[in-house]
């Protein structure tokens, strides 16, 4: 766990560049090391503050990274700036490439059937260095099954799209069973698949990549609505330290 680490609404930031991260994490990779990253965004930063256990989990990890550009501009108008955003996306394709480079072996889980299975035929299409010990969708009943046959495959890395907080919470419980690099990445597979696009790189640029998925997908006006409820306690947290 780093010392450097940025306080924001009780979520505690790692505080580095993308580069200093993906050099982390190659020597994780080459020693075999077990660790967890988190990748809030504010929607993550809000339930936190909700359920101290969710909390715990989350400063607890090993490495816990600013993705979404509101984590960005309420750093800086606290006075704690970070270096800059790190997406979860843009780590799962760079352990993907890593693993790929390294011969590593990958296990998958989360996602729908069809996701999950298309992110598996890219990685073999794509990526054939590495070994896909196993994969499987989120629509399982018994995790424990799950986390028993992740045991037996003994990846070297595990992404996990089960949405937050139950991704995290599966990480927390079961990644003491095998060394790995253990990730909770969202709906990533369904970028990475291709099932669905990323917003254009000029979105990605202008840090609009949420306007983005609601015009794609309006449904998420509710969770969009975390944005300004997140960087109205910003706001407040500004004014009582002032």
């Amino acid at each position: 766990m780093h010392k450097n680490r940025v306080n924001i609404l009780g979520t505690e930031f790692d505080n580095f560049t993308a580069k200093q991260f993906h050099h982390y994490l190659d020597a994780d990779l080459d020693n075999n090391a077990n660790k967890f990253i988190v990748t809030p965004n504010p929607e993550i930063v809000l339930a936190a503050r909700k359920d101290t256990k969710f909390s715990k989990i989350v400063n607890n990890a090993d490495y816990v990274i600013p993705d979404g550009i509101g984590i960005i501009k309420g750093a800086k108008s606290l006075g704690t700036p970070i270096h800059e955003r790190i997406t979860g996306f843009d780590t799962l394709q760079y352990l993907v490439t890593a693993a790929n480079r390294k011969q590593l072996k990958v296990y998958l889980l989360g996602a729908k059937p069809e996701v999950i299975q298309a992110s598996a035929d890219k990685i073999k299409k794509d990526y054939p260095q590495i070994e896909l010990v196993g994969f499987h969708d989120g629509y399982f009943k018994d995790e424990g099954i799950i986390a028993e046959e992740i045991a037996e495959k003994r990846p070297n890395i595990v992404f996990v799209a089960l949405g937050s907080p139950k991704q995290e919470f599966f990480i927390n419980k079961y990644r003491e069973r095998t060394n790995a690099v253990w990730i909770g990445v969202g709906g990533s597979f369904d970028v990475f698949s291709g099932t669905k696009k990323r917003a254009p790189k000029i979105f990605q640029t202008l840090s609009l990549e949420w306007l983005y998925r609601l015009a794609k997908e309006p449904t998420r006006i509710g969770r969009m609505l975390a944005i300004p409820k997140y960087m109205n306690l910003i706001n407040k947290e500004k004014k009582n330290s002032n």
